[in-house]
């Protein structure tokens, strides 16, 4: 197989990153059953022989955990212990997996033949897959897969069993259990299926725990599960999810096995399964059900072309060296093992913390392709460049998201002109090009007469879907693209660090909820932001004085540009809730209502950016608001209701804006 190597230049010399490999290559030229029926030997944790699921069943059961909270939930019911363990045993074949080698066996000799019709090539890199057959020897592991796409984990379970590797058990929700034939297909997959949300079902979590934490604890098999717990629509990184990381960690903490490794996976495609159906369920179109017959009507996707994927295995993290001084495991040794304790603030803030940068760790890794810079440029450029400015502006874009730390893959020996003309062949669903001009489909060339509100709509599916391959690549742009803003809005044009900084530090809070951006490294981001655009040549740094260079004018109205949609949208956000709500809005109601005033306001010409008719900008602008009090939930009945503060939204919104100076924060240190 054919290797290849990535570069990127986070620091002053240029780092090498882990070679990649085409695992489709030899797939291509040789037998797709023989290959499925091939030995698999996998490696096993200390050499130990997994025990069958049955065996699992008995053991979870038996579990004093459970035992302990049966009794609990059989006294505070009234049912006999009898009844409830009846119950937890359904619960458990409801949930548990069936791992069945010949239904691997069938998945792989599908998918070879499905992922080689998709893709080009999946490239993975060898020496992350070397580190991970070292650590499942070692320690119990936890494979921790960013997620956007439901191809995924079948991608996932593909490439273990391609190396030789355990076959991991996967949490998935219960969406695919209702699948006929297909479900059941998964379970004996690995898949074992869990409720979206638990409530206050004390017998349900105590099961989900313990099935889990007894496969971890005996090395069964890796598991593997979303920290951000769903798809990411946006293909922005979500705010991670810490329910089960706190799980696969307690056994730690009690001191049930010496350590637990957790891996991080970045998964990158060059082309979305899914792209335009995000972008509609953005616009309010209900989700498509999971079902059998769905997935038959979805065959069509093996007529196209998706390009490229790259699967990036990190370096395995100890969570003994991750708790290290931060986490005082005494503490789970004043109780028996088997009581349940509510973790305490220290441990919450570590898993908080822990959670964070596993997923800045997924993000660094994303493998990013040159169409994500075309995508960035054009939705700059509503009106679209000419085909020589668009690759003059691609070339100096690729170099400063290098010399921002982009893991960049851009083809060797190529021209730019060429590259950029693959990129828009592969994409041209989105654009069109004509007389040399390129510009994003202005509406559905098949719909003879439209509304003007579907006009908009169908605008707006081309915007979000290309919006979606810009945002790929924010997470390099955000934290420069933070101070940039901060220096054009800082008070009366102020030069001062400590005004730039407080104003970043605002953007910073406000935007908590879009990017990510760690817990308490607010001055550590900003320290690091200023430093890479003085590298740059963009910014002149002193001890109290930031200047914007002679030639950093592009580099700093660019960054400006990047962050200008959220900007827009949130200030949208705060003009709806100040101009059209009375005293109180239901929840429920708060996503329709902004889409329709977002969309009146792009109708009469007063607003431009569709990216603003975005559910999950919206959400996020809503939990903004919510973390800085300018709006309150209120519970009456069953419904929730929003208490909007107008004198505190409107503040926020002028502060966007630059109107008036943002507030010094009291622990700013620079």
């Amino acid at each position: 197989m054919s290797s290849r190597s990535l570069y990127s230049s986070r620091h002053p010399m240029l780092k090498k990153r882990d070679d990649f490999e085409d695992i489709l290559e030899e797939r291509r030229s040789s037998s797709d059953l023989r290959y499925a029926l091939r030995c698999y030997t996998p490696t096993l944790y200390k050499g130990l022989v997994p025990c069958k699921a049955s065996m699992l069943k008995t053991i979870v059961l038996q579990s004093d955990h459970l035992q302990h909270v049966i009794k609990q939930v059989s006294s505070e019911s009234g049912e006999s212990s009898e009844c409830v363990t009846e119950e937890a045993s359904h619960i458990l074949d409801e949930m548990a997996h069936r791992l069945q080698l010949s239904t691997i066996r069938f998945f792989v000799f599908t998918l070879s033949k499905a992922f080689k019709r998709l893709f080009r090539s999946v490239c993975v890199n060898e020496e992350g897959i070397q580190r991970l057959q070292q650590a499942v020897q070692e320690h119990p592991v936890v494979l921790l897969p960013s997620h956007r796409s439901y191809m995924d984990f079948l991608m996932m379970s593909y490439i273990l069993y391609m190396y030789d590797l355990p076959l991991p058990v996967i949490a998935s929700g219960m969406d695919f259990m209702s699948m006929k034939f297909i479900g059941e297909m998964l379970r004996m997959s690995g898949a074992f299926f869990i409720r979206r949300s638990f409530g206050g079902d004390k017998l349900y979590w105590a099961v989900f725990s313990e099935y889990v934490k007894t496969m971890l604890r005996n090395g069964y098999a890796p598991i593997e599960f979303f920290l951000e717990g769903t798809r990411s629509r946006t293909c922005k990184s979500l705010t991670p999810k810490t329910g089960l990381l706190n799980i696969v960690m307690e056994p730690f903490f009690r001191g049930e096995v010496f350590d637990v490794n957790l891996v991080p996976v970045s998964i990158s495609y060059e082309r979305i399964l899914e792209e335009s159906l995000y972008a509609r369920e953005l616009l309010g179109v209900p989700k498509p059900k999971e079902s059998t017959s769905g997935l038959l009507k979805a065959r069509r996707v093996l007529s196209e072309d998706y390009g490229s994927m790259h699967v990036y295995f990190g370096h395995p993290v100890s969570v003994r060296s991750l708790a290290e001084g931060k986490v005082n495991r005494c503490q789970h040794n004043l109780l028996p093992r088997h009581i349940p304790q509510k973790p305490s603030t220290e441990n919450l803030e570590f898993l908080t913390d822990a959670a964070f940068r596993l997923v800045r760790t997924q993000e660094e890794n994303m493998v990013l392709k040159p169409w994500v810079l075309i995508a960035t440029l054009l939705l700059q450029n509503p009106d679209g460049l000419d085909l020589s400015t668009l690759a003059k502006q691609t070339d100096w874009l690729r170099h400063l998201a290098l010399a921002l730390g982009a893991f960049l893959d851009w083809p060797d020996h190529e021209s730019c002109a060429r590259v950029i003309s693959c990129s828009l062949a592969l994409h041209r669903n989105l654009l069109s090009v004509s007389d040399e001009h390129v510009q994003l489909n202005v509406a559905d060339s098949t719909q003879v007469e439209t509304t003007p509100e579907e006009a908009v709509f169908q605008r707006a599916v081309v915007v979000l879907s290309c919006a979606s391959y810009r945002n790929e690549i924010l997470h390099v742009f955000v934290r420069p693209a933070l101070v940039a803003v901060a220096l054009q809005r800082s008070a009366e044009n102020s030069h001062r660090k400590d005004d730039v900084y407080n104003c970043f530090n605002f953007l910073r809070n406000m935007f908590s909820s879009e990017f990510i951006l760690c817990p308490g490294d607010s001055v550590q981001d900003f320290e690091e932001a200023c430093y890479l655009l003085a590298k740059r040549g963009a910014l002149q740094v002193s001890e109290h004085e930031i200047v914007m260079s002679a030639s950093g004018q592009s580099t700093l109205t660019f960054l400006c540009s990047v962050l200008e949609p959220f900007v827009q949208g949130y200030q949208v956000v705060c003009r709806y809730l100040c101009e059209n709500v009375l005293e109180k809005l239901l929840e429920k109601d708060f996503i329709p209502a902004v889409r329709n005033f977002a969309l009146k306001l792009i109708l009469a010409g007063r607003l431009k950016c569709y990216e603003v008719l975005s559910s999950d900008l919206q959400k996020n602008a809503l939990a903004a608001l919510l973390r800085l009090k300018a709006v309150r939930k209120v519970k009456v009945g069953d419904q929730t209701t929003l208490k909007v503060n107008k004198i505190a939204v409107n503040s926020l919104e002028d502060m966007l804006g630059g109107k008036i100076p943002t507030q010094k924060p009291i622990l700013a240190r620079l």
